[in-house]
């Protein structure tokens, strides 16, 4: 979507914004989430899913948590997928995930580090 700078104020908004998105995706922070992106995620929805991510860490305006994107993790059943890592070392896996879902993770886990553990994989 294209947007139209009509002042230089509309461009400082849209130079933040971005600033914004790019620090979220920068390293060095305490709690690290990867979006799982192949082809059976994209097909489930994983967009949607990194679209509410996106939008719940910029409402709770966080500077621990960084998001990146990656290829597929194999477990296709379970698409749209998460990989939450954390400073203590704990990594947790979410599947079939949707925006309400992962908005629900990053409230409770990431910001509260309370696992929701009926989204976790088993096994």
């Amino acid at each position: 979507m294209t947007r139209k700078i009509t002042s230089p104020e509309a461009l400082k908004a849209l130079r933040d914004e971005a600033r914004s998105a790019l620090d979220v995706r920068e390293g060095g922070k305490d709690v690290r989430l990867t979006m799982h992106m192949g082809t059976c995620g994209i097909a489930a929805g994983a967009r949607d899913v990194l679209a509410a991510l996106l939008n719940e860490l910029g409402r709770a305006e966080t500077r621990h948590v960084g998001l990146t994107q990656s290829g597929c993790a194999g477990l296709c059943d379970q698409e749209p997928m998460l990989t939450l890592a954390d400073a203590a070392g704990g990594v947790f896996r979410y599947g079939r995930l949707d925006g309400r879902k992962a908005a629900e993770i990053v409230r409770e886990h990431v910001l509260r580090g309370r696992p929701v553990t009926e989204y976790l994989i088993k096994g």
